[in-house]
Formats: structure tokens, sequence, C-alpha cells
């Protein structure tokens, strides 16, 4: 059942591309006016502010966005994530990677919450994190890890100050996705072993344990997840973490 969000206004990062877009057609399909911000416009019509959401102007050009376009906010995603640090272990991470990965996957959050949620009577925030905050991949993806870990500590606190106030907030954890930034992360892991792309993924899905169902999920279906925990039928639902990942972790 599509249940309608006409006159919600939303906002989600990181919305490009991949799970972040399908967020945004999903709400609009909804009926929900959603401003999409990333650093590089989107091919598809529709509001849109070009930010870079790592960066305190980036955050400040988004809040203007927020005020002139929505003039109010009552969903938040922060869709934003990914890593760019090269693969060969900690050792090969500099205070400079850790730091873009701190920006990408933490701050840019914390910063955007810090300016929007005040002024929030009510609403909807997910914070979009990893399963690998539970399963680190230390050969490529640590410094990401380590912050997807922080932003879902940061949000059980958020939850919980944020509750009584009317405004739930909860964590979405994919597991493997099929998008562009799964592609990149593969293809740097093929760099640093020396190995085909094919065998890169197989060496990715081994060492998050395998999905027993047998595939990676779509983006579609995590924005499907997503837009359930906006909605009024997730309405007693907050401070928890829903994971997406075919039945990589076990969590029944």
């Amino acid at each position: 059942m599509t249940e309608t969000m006409i006159g919600r206004r939303a906002l989600v990062t990181g919305s490009s591309r991949g799970t972040g877009a399908a967020i945004v057609a999903r709400l609009r399909a909804a009926g929900a006016t959603t401003l999409a911000t990333a650093r590089s416009k989107p091919d598809r019509p529709g509001l849109f502010v070009s930010a870079d959401a790592t960066t305190t102007d980036g955050v400040s050009r988004i809040v203007d966005a927020v005020r002139q376009e929505l003039g109010g906010l009552d969903i938040l995603v922060h869709a934003l994530g990914g890593s760019e640090a090269p693969g060969g272990g900690f050792a090969a991470l500099t205070d400079e990677h850790w730091q873009d990965e701190l920006n990408r996957n933490l701050l840019a959050a914390v910063r955007l919450d810090r300016a929007l949620l005040p002024a929030m009577t009510a609403g909807a925030v997910v914070h979009v994190s990893s399963i690998q905050r539970r399963l680190p991949l230390p050969d490529g993806t640590l410094g990401y890890a380590a912050a997807k870990a922080a932003l879902t500590t940061y949000s059980k606190g958020l939850a919980r100050e944020l509750a009584p106030c009317g405004i739930r907030v909860n964590v979405v954890s994919p597991g493997a996705i099929q998008t562009e930034s799964a592609d990149a992360l593969v293809a740097r892991i093929a760099q640093a072993e020396g190995i085909d792309e094919p065998a890169a993924w197989d060496r990715l899905l081994a060492a998050l344990g395998g999905i027993p169902l047998g595939r990676p999920a779509l983006p579609e279906e995590v924005a499907e997840l997503v837009a359930f925990l906006v909605s009024d039928r997730a309405a007693a639902i907050t401070g928890a973490e829903h994971t997406i990942d075919g039945g990589t972790v076990p969590t029944i």
C-alpha cells in the first residue's frame, strides 16, 4: 500500500545517484515535496541544491535552500556516505583519509541535524548507516566502517533526546547494494589485491559472510524501507536500527 505524503517536506542528502536517488524518487512518488542535495546535479527534474555536505559552507547552503524552497522540514534522510580511501589496511590510511571518512559518513549528518532539527516540531529522521559498522573490512573500508559505527551510536542518543519532542530517529543499515559506489569499492579492492573485479566482488561478499538471499539489495528496496520509516505507518518506531542485507548479519 502506498501511503500519501502530500504536504510533507523532505530533504535527502547524497541523492544524485544510487540509494539516495531512489529515496528521492520514492518520497516524491508518495507526494512529499522533496529537496534533493548532492555535489553534482542529477539528470532528473525536481527541487535540487548543489552543495558539498561534508563542508561547513555546503551545510549552510543546504540549510538556506531548505528555508527558501520548503519553509521548514518534516522528513530528513541522510543518505550521504561512501568511501574513497585506498586499500592496504590501517597503515595505508593517513590523517586526511580518516578526516574525509568522518566528514562524509558522520559529521555531515551531525552538522545538518544541528542546523535543522531544532526548528522541527514533529517529524522523522533516517540516518543511513551500514552493516560494516559490525563487519568492518580491514583492507578497504576500515575508516568508513568506524565512521558509520559512530553515526549509529550518535543516532541512538539523538533518538532518545528527540522522542519527547515528537521527532522520530531511526537508522537503516544496508549490506551489499548494487550501486555505482559499490562498484567503485570493488574496483579499489581489485586494484589493491591485483585481481579482477568479479573476484573482488566474491572476496567482498565472502568477507561480509555471504548473502543467504543470494543477491545484493537494490536501491529501490532500501528506499521502500526508508519510506515506511518516515511514514505514519511507523509512528511508534524510533531509536531502532533496521538491517537490510539479505541475511548477512543474523538479527533474530
